[in-house]
């Protein structure tokens, strides 16, 4: 099974050693990057040497006979190399967002329905144990349908956002569909239905721009007192992540949400922060019917049901896994099982372009100040 990669960043990597772990028949045959000597140096190093290395897309699907393409560029590019993966009706596995603006996601809806491929779209939180256990019981009956959704992602390594390229909102898109895509995506994946309209606020109330622009730790005269001062403390730390998160050029918003109107009239609430810390942290959702409430926290591995009608508890105990809380494995299976023929894909760009289009509507709502409607256009 011979796989094609369209840039061999650090989180396709993983997921490639996910993919080779899945099935011993999966090799990496061909990398497209603009780094590509120094992806071959580092692979080479590691016994890879039988992977050929091109400058662009079209330089390797005229040269390869793939069984599967694999996207890992940077955020803004998933678009148009997914399109050109799209034209060859192969086997992709795309990383998210899907798109970083709306022009992009309608293209990529477009070039998905006149394509043949199946696509596997990196949300490995919908496929955990722990959702899969909450849409068990969602779907059981136990708690009623469900009438009304909290759902919180409070990042105690939010630091990410303002030091490192995930600064740059043009090549990320912004914080909804950097972080909010998976929450939006796992909700829909328990739910079931459609969401019609949102409206949202963010606010930047401590990452705020008062030191000058490009400014980094190691250059700022506050970088010994700083709480978020990367001197000293991390050794090895990548360049391009020492940043100052107080710069005028940070971008992004440090508190977010949302909510979204239903079909069925319910709603659902979605909030996200990135300046807690430590045991602050929490990632997770309530779903409440009038029979019951269940909830769970990625971050703690636990799933409760409250009954609401009896003196009942159900407490569930998980693994919270590694890699995305173990779903990176499931999703690598899946994708190594769909290049076979063997399976379809269990995150389809059907859910990838639903979950882009709420986080764009989001953040436009958040913009404008306006009510968005969630029809395509």
């Amino acid at each position: 099974m011979k796989i094609g990669v369209i840039g061999y960043g650090h989180r396709i990597s993983s997921v490639i050693k996910e993919v080779m772990k899945a099935d011993v028949d999966c090799q990496i045959a061909a990398i497209v990057d603009i780094r590509k000597d120094a992806v071959k140096a580092q692979l080479d190093e590691q016994g890879w040497h039988h992977i050929h290395y091109y400058d662009t897309p079209e330089q390797m699907f005229a040269a390869e006979q793939l069984n599967g393409v694999m996207i890992g560029t940077r955020c803004n590019l998933h678009t148009t190399m997914g399109l050109k993966v799209l034209q060859h009706n192969l086997p992709l596995y795309i990383e998210k967002p899907v798109a970083t603006n709306y022009e992009d996601l309608l293209r990529l809806k477009q070039g998905y329905e006149a394509s043949t491929s199946p696509v596997v779209v990196s949300f490995p939180l919908r496929v955990t144990s722990l959702v899969e256990l909450v849409k068990e019981i969602v779907q059981s009956g136990k708690i009623g349908t469900v009438e009304h959704v909290q759902a919180i992602n409070n990042v105690p390594y939010g630091r990410v956002y303002f030091q490192s390229w995930y600064r740059n909102e043009e090549e990320t898109g912004g914080l909804f569909l950097q972080k909010a895509t998976h929450d939006f995506d796992y909700i829909q994946a328990v739910l079931g239905q459609t969401p019609v309209s949102v409206c949202a606020m963010t606010s930047k109330q401590i990452f705020k721009g008062n030191k000058s622009a490009g400014l980094k730790c190691v250059d700022c005269e506050d970088n010994r007192i700083c709480l978020e001062s990367t001197v000293g403390t991390v050794e090895g730390l990548d360049p391009t992540w020492q940043y100052c998160c107080y710069a005028e050029d940070t971008g992004n918003e440090d508190s977010g949400s949302a909510l979204f109107r239903y079909e069925s009239g319910m709603h659902m609430s979605y909030s996200q922060n990135f300046f807690i810390r430590k045991g602050a942290a929490a990632r997770g959702a309530r779903f409440m019917g009038y029979k019951g409430t269940v909830d769970f926290d990625f971050y703690t591995g636990q799933v409760k049901v409250h009954m609401h009608h009896t003196a009942r508890v159900e407490t569930y105990d998980l693994a919270a896994g590694s890699n995305h809380f173990g779903g990176d494995a499931k999703l690598a299976r899946n994708f190594t099982e769909v290049m076979k023929k063997k399976a379809s894909s269990i995150s389809t760009l059907d859910d990838g372009l639903m979950s882009a289009l709420m986080c764009m509507k989001a953040q436009e709502s958040a913009q404008t100040g306006t009510f968005q409607s969630l029809k395509w256009e």
